[in-house]
């Protein structure tokens, strides 16, 4: 009777690898039940085991250029560690986007800045760094944050939350208004898959299958338009990357931060006072408490490669160019009343009939500056106006643009010199280790400042970065205030060029106080990544920005408008497809030269202000482990999405 019996393989019906499957199916349905009741910790990513000293023992130098989020989070670790660290900003103020700075307004003075910044709870190495400076009383929760769309859509509302993915979603669900209107479909096999990337996004395999591909193409296919109308558009325009310059990839990794990997809810905190008085100023004063160095007004010159390593850098402060020593600028065109030349990256006009030639770098953080009616010159990002010799007309730039000499004026271009009292001496340093942490444009325009030995091929990487579209604010003082049911920042979706809508005078205090004495009222638009081809100047912003808010508050069309202040750049970083790969890490290894930036290929999912602090501890990190230390222990959200170990098994 017992040859009769089937081999005992043959009794299970599945295999073991099968069987293995849904064990594990079967542990992670637990996993995720038991998530609707135990909210899930930060994941660590960088923590040491060993008990290493905090502090270094012997002398070393650290030269942190970019005075950014990125630049101070870095400098401050260092700086703390023991280590001698000079921080060089080429603008008269710390910050990069989020520097502040004053301005008249409405007959009074006031603090403006790049435009509303949230900060989400996610956001664990920020928050560490604004726990341990004991900041967090500068900073209010706004409770909850809405979306309100132009097409048709009910305005959906984000709350803070208490449990992860799936849960969230389907609290989500059961709160929106819209739900019908979703459109997804698990039946549809494209819909399927759109539900499958952004519920199990894995860093690697997201980005071998969707870096090469753009959001807008993406959506072209088979998607659910109302999922598509309702989060994908404003939150992949709130990444200041347009969708069709977007990788898919890029857009997973900012939905899995932000969202389906985040266990703390959208809801954010805002500022009590401006970001310089609430945040920078305390980093830079912790900084030079420790004897470390920051100099404002910092032009790097060059840096100096040597056997393959960084040797030294050389700088001057102020706005003169280094030493008399003449140099050419070729015209690059002809206007009507003045020529235009450029010298590297620096731009010169030259006034019909003037003997000296007018620096066209802003004296307030280093945009170029534009023509304006008048035979004026504007600064184009934060609105500087200086006359036709380069004398500074209106803030916030507090410095006339630098004059030079013209000493030979040919067809193909001028020969200049600058003024010998204007002419800054040049300085080297020589430190240990470098760390750039500036802005996309600014790393580039340090990499054709080099010489010597360069790594050639870390230089292009760095020279194919790419810029996105520009982004610009606009802030309105009103004579009146008005009815606003939605939060004080609400994301907007649909408009041409408007984005999102902040209520200053029920966030910052300078502004409350100014409302409740006046009755007025300040309000921010933002548009986050428009098109230069639309918007070629300052005026048709101006124009559609009005235009949109009478649509978004129709009550404010009878208010009078008190001032106005407009800023807009060209400096946030692109992720277009394709770029993932050759992207530099904060590491590139082997030298001492490290990257700080929201620019650098990240080892986990991080987004915005997070991603550059969280860029500049790496930096820290990396210099802390060569030289024995302890590092500072990083966290973020889980990096892989919740549903990964399912559908990492299902076909594609």
């Amino acid at each position: 009777m017992s040859g009769n019996l089937p081999h005992p393989r043959s009794r299970w019906p599945i295999s073991r690898r099968t069987s293995l499957k849904l064990l594990g199916l079967g542990v992670g349905g637990g996993l995720v039940w038991n998530s609707r009741f135990s909210k899930p910790r930060p994941a660590v990513f960088e923590q040491d085991t060993l008990d290493l000293p905090r502090r270094v023992q012997s002398p070393m130098s650290v030269a942190v250029v970019g005075g950014g989020l990125a630049g101070l989070a870095c400098a401050y670790e260092l700086s703390q560690r023991g280590f001698s660290v000079t921080l060089l900003e080429r603008a008269a103020q710390l910050g990069g986007k989020l520097a502040s700075w004053p301005i008249a307004a409405a007959g009074e003075t006031f603090t403006m800045e790049h435009g509303f910044h949230g900060f989400f709870p996610q956001y664990y190495n920020l928050n560490s760094l604004v726990e341990e400076l004991e900041l967090s009383q500068n900073f209010v929760s706004l409770k909850t944050y809405a979306v309100l769309y132009q097409n048709g859509y009910r305005p959906e509302v984000f709350r803070p939350s208490s449990v992860s993915f799936p849960w969230n979603v389907v609290d989500l669900a059961l709160a929106s208004p819209n739900l019908a209107r979703w459109g997804l479909n698990l039946i549809s096999p494209d819909h399927w898959q759109v539900f499958r990337e952004i519920t199990g996004f894995q860093a690697g395999s997201s980005f071998e299958r969707l870096e090469s591909l753009s959001v807008a193409d993406w959506v072209r296919r088979d998607f659910p338009r109302g999922l598509y109308d309702l989060y994908f558009l404003p939150f992949a325009k709130s990444s200041l990357n347009a969708p069709d310059q977007l990788s898919v990839a890029e857009l997973m990794q900012f939905f899995h931060f932000y969202f389906f990997g985040n266990p703390e809810g959208l809801a954010f905190r805002g500022t009590h006072e401006d970001m310089g008085t609430s945040l920078i100023d305390p980093i830079a004063r912790a900084i030079e408490r420790t004897g470390s160095k920051i100099l404002t007004g910092a032009t790097i010159d060059r840096l100096h490669w040597q056997q393959g390593r960084i040797d030294s850098l050389q700088y001057h402060l102020g706005n003169g160019r280094t030493g008399s020593t003449p140099f050419w600028a070729a015209r690059t065109s002809t206007a009507e009343g003045y020529e235009h030349f450029k010298a590297g990256d620096a731009s010169f006009a030259l006034v019909d009939g003037a003997t000296e030639a007018i620096s066209l770098t802003c004296t307030h953080q280093g945009c170029t500056v534009k023509p304006a009616a008048g035979g004026q010159f504007q600064c184009p990002c934060h609105g500087a106006r200086f006359d036709n010799t380069g004398r500074v007309l209106s803030g916030p730039a507090r410095r006339d643009l630098p004059r030079l000499t013209v000493l030979q004026h040919t067809a193909e271009g001028i020969e200049l010199s600058a003024h010998p009292q204007d002419s800054a001496p040049l300085q080297t340093l020589k430190a240990d280790y470098y760390v750039l942490a500036t802005d996309v444009p600014g790393v580039q325009q340090l990499f054709a400042r080099m010489d010597g030995d360069i790594d050639r091929g870390l230089k292009h990487r760095v020279d194919n970065l790419a810029v996105a579209d520009p982004f610009a604010v606009v802030r309105f003082w009103f004579d009146r205030d008005f009815e606003w049911p939605h939060s004080d920042f609400t994301s907007l979706s649909g408009y041409r060029l408007t984005d999102s809508i902040t209520l200053y005078h029920r966030i910052q205090k300078e502004y409350i106080d100014w409302a409740r004495r006046t009755g007025g009222s300040v309000i921010e638009l933002h548009a986050y990544c428009y098109k230069e081809k639309e918007f070629p100047d300052q005026q048709a912003l101006l124009a559609t920005f009005k235009q949109e808010l009478w649509q978004i508050v129709p009550q404010l069309q009878q208010a009078k408008i008190l001032h106005r202040e407009l800023v807009n750049q060209k400096n946030f970083s692109g992720y277009p497809p394709g770029s993932h790969a050759e992207r530099p890490a904060t590491d590139p290894g082997g030298v001492n030269l490290l990257f700080a930036g929201d620019w650098v290929k990240m080892p986990f999912p991080c987004g915005l202000m997070e991603r550059a602090t969280s860029s500049g501890l790496l930096a820290a990190n990396a210099i802390l482990k060569r030289e024995g230390l302890q590092r500072r222990t990083l966290q973020s959200v889980n990096p892989e999405g919740a549903l990964s170990m399912w559908t990492r098994w299902l076909p594609r």
